[in-house]
């Protein structure tokens, strides 16, 4: 729990104003031909970290996914957990979620004390994170999962406030994500509004699918974009979200 190399690197990129690129790789939804695939694409592509999890795995990939992406490449491999059950210490680290922005105390801090233990005991990087959902127009599988209810998108003043409670708590970072297949992504005024109020890394993710909208979201205030649902139907658009994010 002592190593800081991710953290620092996130707090430095912020620190320069130089935006960052994650790739999430969710295992339930990939063959292993495609899991090598998305690795060495993004080494070509110079993408930051690769974000490993899903709402929901009914298999045991986790492990092999992870395994295949640190083979085929050295990007750092960040847990991005939707349960107790997927923490592998064959990662770099994990972002240490707690759901900020609902009401379910299991999912705010009772599924962490339940994995509290196993964390302590690992060599995973902890990366503390203030979890925050965002309505986007559908029922996505994180909400479902998570028994919550999600920030409406033009609740601008509660997103605000959420987001800056989260960094009073001693959180590290803010994570606000429209969902896997999101009908519409953060707004920019939602982006900018919450950076404005806090000093932490801002994580955006949820229904980015252009390398334009990856731009807005940046030039809005966010220091790293996620995409994921939208590279699993086209694996191309890494390199082009990749060097989108990265000329700014």
């Amino acid at each position: 729990m002592l190593h800081t190399n991710i953290y620092s690197s996130i707090l430095k990129s912020k620190n320069n104003n130089k935006k960052q690129f994650a790739v999430l790789v969710d295992p339930e939804n990939l063959t292993a031909e495609q899991v090598i695939k998305i690795a060495n694409i993004s080494k070509k592509s110079l993408v930051d970290y690769l974000f490993v999890g899903g709402s929901l795995l009914t298999n045991n990939d986790l492990e092999i996914c992870i395994k295949l992406l640190k083979e085929n490449c050295s990007i750092p491999v960040v847990l991005f957990p939707g349960n107790t059950m997927q923490i592998n210490d064959n990662a770099d680290a994990i972002l240490f979620l707690s759901l900020i922005s609902g009401r379910n105390a299991e999912m705010l801090i009772g599924k962490q004390v339940l994995a509290a233990p196993y964390l302590k005991a690992s060599s995973l990087e902890i990366l503390p994170t203030g979890y925050m959902l965002i309505d986007s127009g559908k029922l996505t599988s994180v909400l479902y999962m998570s028994n919550s209810n999600p920030i409406p998108s033009d609740k601008v003043d509660i997103a605000i406030s959420t987001a800056m409670a989260g960094e009073m708590l001693g959180l590290k970072i803010i994570y606000m994500d429209a969902g896997s297949g999101a009908f519409k992504p953060i707004s920019k005024s939602m982006i900018s509004k919450v950076k404005q109020n806090i000093s932490i890394p801002l994580i955006i993710g949820g229904g980015i699918k252009t390398p334009e909208k990856a731009i807005e979201s940046c030039l809005a205030g966010a220091d790293i974009i996620v995409v994921g649902n939208a590279i699993e139907k086209k694996s191309s658009l890494i390199e082009k979200i990749s060097k989108a994010v990265h000329s700014l």
